[in-house]
C-alpha cells in the first residue's frame, strides 16, 4: 500500500502550509528519511522527509498550493503500483473524489465555502484544469468590483520571471495582513551613538573575532531595558483586550537570498550581552542554513530590523510583525556636525524609526519610549551594570 506524504504541523499555531518545491519527480527513487519536498509557512521554509523507501508514485499537490495540515501531498510506493484517485487532495478518500468530479484544490474549496461562492462554473488554471484559490479570488473580484485596467508587459519586455510562491508569497501575505490590520504610525529620530560605539570597541578589544559583540547585540540589550522601563510598548491586541506582556522577547530580522526571517531572543532583558551575542550568531547561522524551527521564530513581543550595514538608508518605515505592536528600524551611521561646548564637532548619528500600532499605542507613549532609548544609547554602560 502506498505511503502518504502529508502536510506536517510545524508549530502550535500552524493551520496551513504551502508546497514550496518538490525535490523529487514522479517515478523517481526515494529513500526513507531523504528530503523530498520543501514546505513553506508565513514564518519559515522547512523540508519534509520521505516516510518510506520506494518511488514517488504521484504528486497530488503542485508547487505553490496552500493546503491545511494533514493534507496528502503525494504518494510513495513500489514501481507499477496502482494509485487510487485522490485528485482533490486534502486526504479525502477516492470515493469522495469520484462523487465531486470538480477538480479544485483544498485551499480553493475552503476559501470558496467561507465566501459562500459557487465555484462549479469556474475554469481552473491549475494542473489538469484544477481550480486554484487564485481562480476563486479572481472570479469573486469580477462579481464584487468593477473591472480594473491592467498593465500587461509582453514576455519580450520581461528580463526574468520569478514565481510569486513559497517564502516570497508568505512574506507578502504577512506584510499585507499587517498593513491592512494595524493603523501604523512611524516616529523617526537620529541618535548620537558615539558612546555605544566606544563601548563596543572597548568590549571587543580582547575578544576572538568569532566572539566580538555587534551593534545589533548591544541594541537588543538596550531595547530590552527600554521595554522594561516602558512596558506599555511591549503589548499586543487580543480581541477586546490589550495585553501588557511579562516576557520581553526580541525578534531580529535576518535577510536571506529569497526573503527574510525573524528569529527571537527570548527573555532578552534577563540575558547578559555575551549570551545575547552568542544566541544571535547561532540563530543567524541556522537561518542562512534553513534550519530554524517554529520555536526559534515564535513568541516575539518586539522586533528590530537593522539596515545600517548597507550604508544607504537613514530612516525607513518597517512594517509591524503581527501580533506585536511595535518594531524598530535601524538605519546607517553617518557623521554629522554638532555644537558641543560652543565648538562644532563631528559625531556619529544613527537613524531610528519606530513603527507602532496606533490602535493600542498613542504617539506620546511611543515618543516617551524613544526618549528612554536615546538616553540609554547615550549612557549604555548603565544597561550592562
Amino acid at each position: 500500500m502506498a505511503a502518504e506524504i502529508k502536510m506536517p504541523k510545524m508549530g502550535l499555531t500552524m493551520s496551513l502550509g504551502t508546497v514550496g518545491k518538490w525535490l523529487k519527480k514522479e517515478n523517481e527513487q526515494v529513500k526513507k528519511g531523504e528530503e523530498i519536498l520543501e514546505v513553506t509557512t508565513e514564518k519559515l521554509t522547512n523540508t519534509v522527509e520521505a516516510s518510506a523507501d520506494g518511488i514517488l508514485l504521484k504528486i497530488l499537490i503542485p508547487e505553490g498550493e496552500e493546503v491545511p495540515i494533514g493534507t496528502v501531498l503525494g504518494l510513495i510506493g513500489e514501481p507499477g503500483e496502482k494509485v487510487e484517485s485522490q485528485e482533490t487532495g486534502g486526504g479525502h478518500p477516492a470515493k469522495c473524489a469520484e462523487e465531486e468530479k470538480i477538480k479544485i484544490t483544498p485551499s480553493a474549496r475552503k476559501f470558496a465555502q467561507e465566501q459562500k461562492f459557487n465555484y462549479a462554473q469556474i475554469a481552473g488554471t491549475g494542473p489538469g484544469g484544477r481550480i486554484t484559490r487564485e481562480d476563486v479570488e479572481k472570479a469573486i473580484a469580477k462579481i464584487t468590483s468593477a473591472p480594473e485596467e491592467e498593465t500587461v508587459f509582453p514576455e519580450k519586455d520581461v528580463l526574468e520571471l520569478i514565481p510569486y510562491v513559497g517564502m516570497r508569497k508568505a512574506i507578502g501575505d504577512n506584510m499585507s495582513r499587517s498593513w491592512n490590520t494595524a493603523p501604523q504610525v512611524t516616529h523617526h529620530v537620529s541618535a548620537d551613538v558615539s558612546k555605544i560605539l566606544a563601548l563596543r570597541k572597548t568590549v571587543n578589544e580582547d575578544r576572538d573575532e568569532k566572539e566580538k559583540i555587534s551593534l545589533t547585540d548591544l541594541l537588543v540589550k538596550i531595547i530590552a531595558k527600554a521595554l522594561e522601563l516602558k512596558p506599555n510598548i511591549n503589548v499586543t491586541l487580543d480581541g477586546s483586550q490589550i495585553k501588557v506582556l511579562k516576557n520581553i522577547n526580541i525578534g531580529v530580522a535576518v535577510a536571506l537570498d529569497k526573503g527574510l526571517v525573524v528569529p527571537v531572543i527570548n527573555d532578552a532583558n534577563q540575558k547578559t550581552l555575551a549570551q545575547i551575542s552568542r544566541e544571535i550568531k547561532d540563530l543567524a547561522g541556522k537561518a542562512r542554513e534553513n534550519r530554524l524551527s517554529m520555536e526559534n521564530m515564535s513568541g516575539g513581543t518586539f522586533t528590530i530590523s537593522n539596515l545600517g550595514a548597507y550604508g544607504s538608508v537613514d530612516w525607513f518605515t518597517p512594517i509591524i510583525n503581527q501580533p506585536e505592536s511595535a518594531i524598530l528600524g535601524v538605519g546607517r551611521i553617518a557623521d554629522r556636525p554638532v555644537i558641543c561646548d560652543g565648538q562644532v564637532v563631528s559625531r556619529p548619528f544613527m537613524g531610528l524609526s519606530l513603527s507602532f500600532d496606533h490602535r493600542v499605542i498613542d504617539g506620546a507613549p511611543a515618543a516617551e519610549f524613544l526618549t528612554v532609548l536615546l538616553q540609554l544609547l547615550e549612557k549604555p554602560s548603565k544597561v550592562l551594570i
